[in-house]
């Protein structure tokens, strides 16, 4: 009971922690937009802002949701004649990334419902829904990106990546266009090819013969499954994966990552946002990864707070309550290490999994609102703006899509 009490002290000392980093960040150098990291990114990155809209609409706090209302405005007002959103915040010219569409079009629909605001940026969300159907090479659906398009700067998805069309499912369901959602669910259902050869009638899909998870990615003759940790988070807090799928998702998660730390590849009790590492003697390694994303580093099986917050989130949407209350104990753990900065909670951007050093920026902004998100998820034993999306995506009774696990 004791112990129990410490922890909900140290969780409350968090989320204290975590909102101050976001006021710290919520004015920058860039047309006072908000920063990415405390000190070592000033500038208003898309992505970041976009999912810390989850946990800054979930802590109340209106000062950061005022701020948020900004952003948005901002990147509406930023974004192409075609529907793209940029890149960052204040730069109309920074395009090309395939996230920062859909993840706009998710943070203003949560903004919506929490602010009761139904037609708030109506046009530029129409404008961005166009942007997102054209992306689809097959017309059906299902978006394609080119490598590094993504969060991932230094990993390579290409062709149907899963992170991003889990966020193009989400915002189909959120925004409610069920019959293009029901097609991609379909779609996404369909088995990986994993041969080197493809037959006319195979369709790509992200579905792995007898294993649990989602492929990172599938496009014509190439896939890869390695595990993509937020992506496959996404999958079970919209919906995508059934519940049985689900429990055999975080049964094998849970399992594997005992492997890792029995082999002294992971030193933390929170899985990596990839494994297994990519390898110079593996096909899919690519020479800069030396540099820029070793095994077990960075996009390449670094541990990171924002993607872990997912995943505390999809084990409450899993119903693990008790496993979810561990690992965001882990996460509680996490957060407090400081690269650089003399910080009670350093909030750093991601941590080398070997030997557990943060590695990235310090008050990282993102790592901050998603600790608090997922706090949140715990406890109130559910997951503001996914549990709708989740009651929508549900099967019939006796239905299984295309594909599903079987165990």
């Amino acid at each position: 009971m004791t112990a129990r009490i410490g922890m909900d002290a140290q969780i409350a000392q968090a989320k204290e922690a975590a909102t101050k980093v976001l006021l710290h960040n919520a004015h920058g150098p860039y047309r006072g937009l908000p920063r990415a990291a405390g000190w070592g990114y000033p500038e208003p990155y898309t992505r970041d802002l976009m999912v810390a809209a989850l946990g800054i609409l979930s802590s109340g706090n209106e000062r950061l949701i005022g701020s948020l209302r900004r952003v948005l405005e901002t990147l509406a007002k930023n974004q192409s004649r075609l529907g793209h959103i940029p890149s960052l915040v204040h730069d109309p010219g920074n395009r090309g990334a395939s996230d920062t569409t859909p993840l706009f079009l998710l943070a203003v629909g949560c903004f919506r419902q929490v602010m009761g605001e139904n037609k708030f940026l109506e046009d530029p969300v129409q404008k961005a829904m166009t942007w997102m159907d054209h992306q689809s090479p097959g017309d059906r659906v299902m978006v394609a990106q080119l490598p590094t398009s993504d969060w991932r700067d230094e990993q390579w998805v290409l062709g149907y990546g899963l992170f991003v069309n889990t966020l193009v499912y989400s915002c189909l369901r959120l925004y409610g266009r069920h019959e293009r959602a029901e097609l991609l669910h379909g779609l996404m259902g369909r088995f990986a090819v994993t041969a080197n050869r493809k037959h006319r009638h195979v369709h790509e899909g992200l579905v792995l013969p007898h294993k649990p998870y989602y492929a990172l990615y599938s496009y014509k003759l190439y896939s890869s499954e390695r595990f993509d940790l937020l992506g496959n988070s996404l999958a079970i807090l919209s919906g995508l994966a059934s519940p049985s799928r689900t429990a055999s998702l975080v049964a094998w998660i849970e399992q594997e990552c005992e492997g890792l730390r029995a082999r002294g590849e992971l030193a933390f009790d929170l899985p990596p946002n990839l494994f297994p590492y990519i390898r110079p003697e593996d096909p899919d390694w690519r020479p800069r990864y030396e540099k820029y994303n070793l095994p077990g580093e960075y996009h390449n099986g670094g541990v990171w707070p924002f993607v872990c917050g997912f995943y505390v989130a999809g084990l409450v949407a899993a119903g693990k309550q008790h496993l979810a209350e561990k690992r965001l104990e882990g996460l509680t753990r996490l957060i407090r290490p400081a690269r650089e900065a003399d910080v009670s909670h350093g909030f750093n951007e991601w941590f080398r999994a070997q030997d557990g050093t943060p590695r990235g920026q310090d008050w990282q902004t993102w790592s901050a609102a998603m600790y608090l998100y997922a706090a949140v998820c715990v406890e109130q034993g559910r997951t503001p703006f996914f549990d709708e999306i989740r009651k929508i995506s549900r099967p019939r009774a006796g239905q299984q899509s295309e594909g599903e696990y079987a165990g």
